[in-house]
């Protein structure tokens, strides 16, 4: 190979977009059949049931057919897969939602495949009349707003803990988001430690989640640090919701298991919000704070 001296000026004058193809097979498939689509004024569920049989009886649905008319659904809903999957599972309840369910009870699912508004969203979609900005707008939507969706989410659960440990504590009575060391020297990361950092007697973790990913798992290893930093008489509360944990029931029954073994003074969900401050007077006056 020949020597050759580059030049940045050369290089800068040279550079292209890398352009990646974001269609695979299950796209293309997906797409051909959406491009096919009966495009209608009104829906029933029986157009719901072409969609996920695609023509093939129920028996003779393969898992394949299955998952591209469920990916079809979701996409109609605008809702991520572990948005629909959470919400399907919690509406059907024990049994699962997957083709082997589907099968024993198709009416069923039909039924909270509507009740979660998908047939007035097919009638949207496909009488929908495009502007040029639309294709912008859903880059958009599915690029930035997907992550500042997840920080939404977050920050409901941050927002509420803090408005009631503001009113508890006052404004002053609190530190947010810092690192503490505990016994033995050890250190952890904290959402929210009462009185402060250098002293806590309560410590705070607040976590709100509407999908998986790499925030999610690493509560488990949040919460361990904290539980192995914390003095023996820290009050640990634990704040989180969102029905993604619906698909991660082994962390939870972890985290739970902490709870019993004391290691967590309680786990709340928004639906306790109003007892997680009175735990809060409560523990404000046994700490004398």
């Amino acid at each position: 190979m020949r020597r050759a001296t580059q030049t940045l000026s050369h290089i800068l004058a040279s550079l292209q977009p890398l352009q990646v193809e974001w269609q695979d097979e299950v796209a293309s498939r997906v797409i051909e059949r959406l491009r096919a689509f009966p495009i209608k004024t009104s829906y029933d569920e029986g157009d719901i049931r072409d969609i996920i049989e695609n023509g093939k009886p129920s028996t003779l649905l393969t898992g394949q057919d299955f998952d591209d008319g469920l990916l079809i659904i979701r996409t109609f809903l605008g809702l991520s897969k572990d948005q629909f999957s959470g919400s399907l599972a919690e509406a059907l309840g024990a049994g699962g939602a997957g083709l082997q369910r589907y099968r024993k009870d198709p009416a069923a699912f039909l039924t909270v495949l509507t009740d979660l508004g998908l047939l007035d969203a097919m009638a949207t979609e496909a009488t929908r009349s495009l502007h040029w900005t639309d294709t912008l707008v859903e880059r958009l939507r599915s690029g930035r707003g997907s992550a500042i969706s997840g920080q939404k989410r977050g920050r409901i659960a941050e927002d509420l803990v803090e408005n009631s440990i503001r009113r508890v504590f006052g404004k002053g009575g609190y530190e947010v988001r810092a690192t503490f060391t505990g016994r033995n020297g050890v250190t952890a990361k904290f959402d929210f430690a009462i009185p402060n950092r250098f002293d806590p007697r309560i410590v705070v973790e607040s976590k709100g989640f509407g999908a998986t990913g790499s925030k999610m798992s690493d509560v488990l290893g949040d919460v361990r640090a904290i539980i192995a930093a914390k003095r023996a008489d820290t009050s640990f509360l634990f704040f989180t919701d969102g029905l993604t944990w619906t698909q991660r029931q082994s962390d939870l029954k972890k985290l739970i298991e902490h709870q019993n073994q004391g290691d967590i003074t309680r786990i709340y969900i928004q639906s306790m919000a109003g007892q997680f401050e009175t735990d809060l007077l409560t523990l404000k006056e046994e700490h004398g704070l």
